[in-house]
């Protein structure tokens, strides 16, 4: 009996699951806990007011390491077995939570989160991973969206749980509650999940090499990327000062990483053991998906402040629903996954997507005050927004396992994750830029009124109520776009098919 037969056997497949979901469940609240940290944060180090992009590398840290490092991390799992990498990567998580926590310094909180993102990049492919290979059939897609429900549940309740335990504790109580937390979740796994690499195996695959120079490229170029992107003040310009020449770099890393690919032995993702059209469907699918998500956070957050008047706490509540729908369409996805096909559920999910984001593109000036059944029209929308989302994340998952053979499954499934990603960064830099030119444009005719003239109170609530509806365009369209790459994304996720790759090769 092989090592997979004999840990399942002993601790059950849904405990298994349950492990790697409560592990990716903690990686994901640190990418949200910072929401609610950043102020008590720049005040424990003193960052004046006026300099706070100064702590926008607290943010990006995190995720350049959670990106960047993920493809090699989970093209290690695959050759070393799930166990070893999780223990490994927890391990490290759980020093770069200390660090964090015992930064009295700009410099070593950047390094302690940048140490944490890294870490936090193996548990999401690695779990997923797993549920494919412990759950077949129609138990394999509720698994998936069980794992996708708990990376997704962070988002709902990181903010939450950063503000309850730094009332309590202080912000470096959130992050040294994480040292614990980890290490035990380290040992739990020695008991609960498998050490072999693929169901084939008795133990990790020592024989398979590691592709490190292409994962050092693809590191590279996914890092410059990121940073390339991340830009701070559009107002100016669409990329920071310091975007092209990344953009530049990120594009030779990724030429290098390309042209190693095609002449080394060993391939980070070995495009000759996979079926080439349903693994880049779901790319483009995850890519999709990820434009909606983080232009929705974004600019939800923005129309919730500058139209609706709502404060952060307010714009951050209304978000809630979106957030909550996203797990809630994950479990649903998985569910509807056992009877339907992944091209089916996915192209519903991203459809229902769209039409959420064409009923938000279409709000009036005041959503909050229109009534649409039992719920406000803005809160409703947006609840269709998350489920199509949620539904997509369980067949994108399964599609990309069966379209890849056992031993490059962690791997691919971080392709999809980062795939998501780049979508998330490139969609809201795109289309924030894009918004911002439409802004300018439609308030070039407005004259502001000057102060102390005698006709200023008559004309300054014009000018406030067209800038408002100027505003109310730019979103609007920003939202309309979304739905249209929504519309895309469904027609990519046709291209998902549910054969498995041992199948295919029959």
């Amino acid at each position: 009996m092989t090592d997979v037969d004999t840990g399942t056997a002993q601790t059950g497949r849904h405990a298994v699951l349950g492990v790697t979901g409560v592990v990716v469940l903690l990686g994901s609240l640190d990418t949200y806990v910072i929401v609610t940290l950043l102020n008590s944060i720049t005040d424990d180090l003193g960052i004046p007011l006026n300099h706070l992009e100064r702590a926008t590398a607290i943010v990006t840290a995190y995720l350049l390491g959670y990106v960047a490092a993920m493809p090699l991390l989970a093209q290690s799992a695959d050759r070393f077995g799930p166990r070893r990498v999780l223990q490994a990567c927890l391990v490290v998580f759980a020093a770069g939570s200390a660090l964090t926590a015992s930064a009295h310094s700009l410099q070593l909180l950047v390094a302690g989160r940048l140490v944490q993102g890294i870490a936090a990049g193996a548990l999401l492919p690695v779990a997923l991973a797993l549920a494919g290979r412990l759950f077949q059939g129609r138990a394999r897609p509720v698994a998936l969206g069980s794992v996708g429900a708990a990376q997704e549940l962070g988002s709902v309740l990181g903010p939450l749980y950063g503000a309850g335990v730094a009332s309590l504790t202080g912000w470096r109580g959130v992050f040294w509650v994480n040292v614990p937390l980890v290490l035990v979740a380290a040992v739990v796994t020695e008991f609960t999940v498998p050490a072999a690499a693929s169901p084939e195996q008795g133990g990790p695959d020592e024989g398979r090499h590691t592709d490190l120079v292409g994962g050092a490229l693809l590191a590279v170029a996914l890092a410059l990327l990121v940073a390339a992107l991340d830009n701070q003040d559009p107002q100016k310009s669409v990329l920071p000062s310091w975007g092209l020449p990344m953009l530049l770099g990120s594009v030779v890393a990724l030429a290098a990483f390309a042209l190693w690919e095609r002449r080394s032995r060993t391939r980070l993702i070995d495009t000759r053991r996979m079926r080439r059209r349903p693994f880049a469907a779901a790319m483009a699918t995850s890519f999709c998906a990820g434009v909606a998500l983080l232009v929705t956070l974004v600019d939800g957050e923005l129309v919730a402040q500058s139209l609706l008047g709502e404060s952060s706490v307010g714009g951050a509540l209304l978000l809630m629903w979106f957030l909550t729908a996203l797990p809630v369409g994950a479990v649903i996805g998985g569910l509807a996954g056992r009877r339907l096909t992944h091209s089916v559920v996915a192209a519903v999910g991203m459809a229902v997507a769209a039409a959420g984001y064409f009923l938000i593109a279409a709000w009036p000036l005041a959503p909050l005050a229109a009534r649409l059944g039992p719920l406000p029209l803005a809160q409703s929308d947006l609840v269709i927004a998350g489920l199509g989302l949620g539904l997509v994340i369980a067949p994108v998952a399964g599609a990309v396992l069966d379209s890849t053979e056992p031993g490059q499954h962690a791997t691919a499934s971080a392709a999809a994750v980062v795939s998501r990603t780049i979508g998330m960064l490139v969609g809201v830099a795109a289309l924030s830029a894009w918004g911002l030119h439409r802004f300018q444009t439609l308030t070039a005719h407005l004259d502001m009124p000057v102060p102390g003239t005698s006709d200023f109170k008559k004309a300054w609530p014009a000018y406030q109520h067209a800038l408002k509806v100027a505003l109310h365009t730019e979103y609007s369209d920003i939202f309309r776009v979304t739905a249209v790459v929504c519309v895309l994304g469904a027609v990519c996720a046709l291209g998902l098919t549910d054969r498995t790759y041992d199948e295919s090769r029959r």
